[in-house]
């Protein structure tokens, strides 16, 4: 019986529920008894020279136990330079603590020990910072005047740049149509429920470190190269995270400075940070400015296509990826002849950016999806044929864009098909029609997305052990944000050695008992980590045929496991069964257990598409979410419950990106939405019951034929929310909105519109 399709109530939850979670600020172990707590001097300015720092005050404070700058961290590694193809990009480099000069609102300048948690701030205050103001560089477009320079010894604040001398006007001039756009993909906020914690002693010999983050493994390995530890000398633990959404992966510079400092002083230390530290210091996501040129035929046909990428890395630029992927997932599920895509990344004086629910994929989409609704709206064909005429046909697979993926399979045009008969597009447009006519006030919008994206490769790695009393232990590198690891990977435990599932025990998180591990990101779990495991539940069930034989005195080839049961008995002889205790009592020191690896050839690629239809308010520009419908294919669905759970998950934060959330800075730098009253993140009263239809198309490039699915909701559901608002506002005049559709930025186009001589009919 295939372990695919059950509906298994998730395992974690009954604890979760009732005792809780033990996340990082939770841990009372016997190592961080007496430990001090960590505080963040932070710069309260975007761009300044450190003109000298003056802790004397501080450090005179009752209750002080230590205070550490920039000058303190003499000795330690040089931090690695961005590997950009800039010259003089070995000047681009984050350090721990600020010495010379601060580049955003929020970077830590010192660091200070206190023997009370909430002495912290008042001691904090103390630390005298003299800045000399600089002008301050905000948003991507200021950024590429290179006025003002973040990084002077690099003469640009262009950390990187590929692809743009490619650009060749020439595949535009046969097309009967062209459209040209700037289009916003503004900057938002992780806003993970647990914010950043660490929490790190030093004993004398090893420094261990209980932090808050997607991959234990990788934050060792960051620790060893930034503090000049050797690997074997540091553990790292990560208990309970409550939501890390790409934000979480490795460590960040405050929590390495939060480890040195344990190491520095011999004292444990702990660090929590607030809402307000995390909304200015936690790394953000998106920040891109894109310009797309569609062209095309009068009859549909998109014949040539150009993205030009602009990524707004903030202070530092801290991965060399967002960009890159964007360009690659360029013409998403179009087969385009022409494809032309290119990139720059750039600095700015605002909080860093890295990787956020999709990174890359989600910028990618929201661009060309906007282009084929503008290019639809300048022929003036409904926008889903305009899709239907150009997707990658099912028969194509595997594919090669002309940007160099390989799509491994797809079923694009089902897709788009099954959402517009979900959602029952012609009386949609009817209705539409309807309201115009009648002149009312709330209008309705439809909008389309279909999508592609790009998921896990490389690989993982899975230990599965079965003990003498017949329990299961498993050691997973992927490690879990509130996914359901323990649930998938019990399920696919369960099934291949029949063993309950309240007997398997999943572990993860800790680089003593998984020294080598990948992690959690780019929706790579179950197609990597997943796959590892049924491979090593494999490997164990061969280790015990043989060791039941044994015990049997049969031959292996007629030994056989009965996986309702659990046990093992030769072939048509069911009375002399033996329980697994009994086979792994057996095997060497009384267990039976086998370590894997397993390694993609290739990353997989999930699709789907997505309908969303709004109700927009003229009078005030107000948009309400009526229907969200999707399908998003993953392959084959281990446990409905785990995959609707992500699905739901990702539509609300695609649904929040276009409609509400957005990081905002003034001129100066300021950041203006450093708590939850001022940044709108989204909630339950915001969204309307999601409507998920199913596909299933499976991939080669694993043995459970399983893709990713943590991101696609994320990326389909954005560019269809905003395509819907347009949508309802198009006949007035509007051409296009950017994101975030706020009442305020639709009730402005719609009177722009007005004013251009277009007033509402």
């Amino acid at each position: 019986m295939s372990p695919f399709g059950t509906r298994v109530r998730r395992l974690e939850d009954a604890r979760l529920l009732t005792s809780g979670g033990l996340f990082v600020d939770d841990l009372r172990v016997p190592e961080l008894a007496g430990a001090a707590h960590a505080t963040f001097v932070r710069s309260p300015v975007a761009h300044a020279v450190v003109t000298g720092v003056d802790a004397s005050r501080a450090r005179a404070h009752p209750g002080v136990l230590a205070v550490y700058t920039a000058a303190d961290l003499d000795g330690l590694p040089a931090p690695r330079a961005f590997p950009g193809s800039v010259p003089g990009g070995e000047f681009l480099v984050e350090p721990l603590l600020a010495g010379e000069r601060v580049r955003f609102v929020g970077e830590p300048v010192a660091i200070v020990l206190t023997d009370a948690r909430y002495g912290g701030p008042d001691a904090a205050e103390l630390v005298d910072v003299a800045y000399r103001r600089l002008p301050a560089v905000v948003g991507p477009a200021r950024a590429l005047l290179d006025d003002t320079l973040l990084f002077p010894q690099v003469g640009t604040n262009v950390a990187d740049q590929r692809g743009r001398d490619g650009y060749d006007d020439a595949v535009f001039a046969d097309a009967d149509v062209v459209v040209d756009q700037e289009i916003a993909n503004h900057r938002v906020a992780c806003v993970p429920l647990e914010c950043r914690a660490t929490a790190a002693v030093f004993d004398g010999t090893r420094l261990t470190v209980w932090h808050s983050s997607q991959n234990a493994q990788r934050c060792r390995s960051t620790l060893a190269e930034s503090l000049g530890i050797p690997l074997g000398a540091i553990r790292v633990v990560v208990p309970d995270v409550g939501g890390g959404f790409g934000a979480k992966i490795g460590i960040d510079r405050d929590a390495i400075a939060v480890a040195w400092a344990a190491w520095r002083s011999g004292t444990a230390v702990r660090w929590a940070e607030s809402r307000a530290e995390n909304l200015v210091a936690m790394t953000q996501g998106r920040a891109q400015l894109n310009r797309v040129r569609i062209g095309g035929r009068r009859d549909g046909t998109i014949t040539a296509y150009r993205l030009d990428v602009v990524q707004d890395a903030g202070g530092y630029p801290r991965t060399a990826t967002l960009a890159p992927v964007t360009c690659t997932m360029a013409p998403g599920v179009y087969d385009i002849a022409q494809v032309q895509a290119g990139y720059r990344v750039v600095v700015t004086n605002t909080t860093p950016v890295n990787k956020y629910r999709g990174a890359g994929r989600p910028e990618a989409t929201a661009a060309v999806e906007r282009a084929v609704d503008l290019f639809a709206a300048e022929i003036g064909m409904d926008p889903a044929e305009v899709r239907r005429r150009n997707l990658i046909a099912a028969d194509a697979f595997p594919f090669r864009t002309r940007t160099g993926a390989r799509y491994d399979s797809g079923a694009y045009q089902a897709a788009l098909d099954t959402v517009l008969a979900a959602a029952d597009y012609r009386a949609l447009r009817a209705e539409q029609a309807a309201r115009r006519d009648g002149g009312h006030r709330d209008l309705l919008g439809i909008g389309l997305c279909v999508y592609v994206e790009m998921t896990g490769g490389g690989g993982e790695t899975a230990e599965v052990a079965v003990a003498a009393d017949g329990r299961v232990t498993v050691l997973t590198g992927s490690s879990t944000q509130g996914q359901g690891h323990r649930t998938a990977w019990s399920t696919l435990v369960g099934d291949a050695l029949g063993i309950p599932l309240d007997r398997i025990d999943v572990v993860h998180g800790d680089t003593d008992l998984i020294p080598k591990a990948v992690g959690t990101y780019s929706s790579r779990s179950l197609q990597l980590g997943g796959s590892a495991v049924r491979k090593a539940a494999h490997e164990v069930r061969e280790q015990a045929r043989r060791c039941a034989a044994e015990l049997l005195g049969a031959s292996a080839a007629e030994v056989v496991l009965d996986t309702g049961s659990g046990t093992w008995y030769p072939v048509g002889d069911p009375g002399r069964a033996l329980t697994w205790a009994q086979v792994a009592g057996r095997g060497p020191a009384g267990r039976i257990g086998a370590a894997v690896e397993f390694e993609a050839e290739h990353p997989t690629f999930p699709f789907g598409a997505h309908l969303s239809v709004v109700e927009v308010d003229t009078e005030t520009g107000l948009t309400t979410v009526l229907r969200h419908v999707t399908v998003d294919d993953a392959g084959p669905v281990l446990n409905p419950v785990l995959a609707e759970g992500q699905r739901h998950g990702g539509i609300a934060q695609g649904i929040a990106q276009a409609l509400f959330e957005e990081v905002r800075h003034d001129r100066s730098g300021n950041p203006l939405g450093a708590t939850l009253a001022d940044y709108p993140a989204v909630a339950a009263a915001d969204l309307p019951d999601f409507e998920l239809a199913a596909g299933e198309t499976p991939t080669d490039v694993n043995p459970l034929g399983v893709k990713g699915i943590g991101e696609s909701g994320t990326i389909g559901s954005t560019p269809a929310v905003q395509n819907a608002v347009i949508d309802a506002v198009a006949h007035l005049g509007v051409r296009h909105i950017d994101m975030p559709l706020t009442p305020q930025r639709v009730w402005a186009a719609i009177t722009r519109a007005g004013r251009a001589g277009r007033s509402p009919q």
